[in-house]
């Protein structure tokens, strides 16, 4: 499974992006996660969703704020992120699990793509 993120930029706080996540190889509805890691900072659990798309999980973080959704007929994973904050700057990466069941856990997930960065100005 390969993954490739792209949606990401700069924007002003409270301002919206929208990020998307594109799956090829041996792609098979597998649970997507994101991910962001900012600089010197562990890598931390944003949101993630089921294969059927019908279960989604957030960071409390991100609560409100943040939309996971999946198209698996194009092999895509969507995080649409409102409101913004500074802190939410960061790069996101999406990622894919092969085993079933949502996890919040980086050691988790089996399939990473290369990341996107997400920049929030004050």
């Amino acid at each position: 499974v390969q993954l490739q993120a792209s949606g990401g930029g700069l924007v002003q706080a409270g301002g919206s992006l929208s990020l998307s996540c594109t799956a090829s190889g041996s792609f098979v509805n597998n649970v997507m996660a994101w991910f962001r890691q900012a600089p010197n900072k562990e890598r931390e659990f944003v949101a993630a969703i089921s294969g059927s798309g019908g279960t989604t999980e957030f960071a409390e973080s991100v609560k409100g704020r943040f939309t996971i959704s999946r198209d698996n007929s194009q092999k895509k994973v969507f995080l649409q992120m409102l409101t913004l904050r500074p802190e939410d700057t960061a790069v996101y990466l999406c990622a894919a699990r092969r085993r079933g069941g949502i996890v919040s856990t980086s050691n988790g997930y089996d399939y990473w793509g290369q990341g996107t960065q997400v920049t929030v100005s004050s």
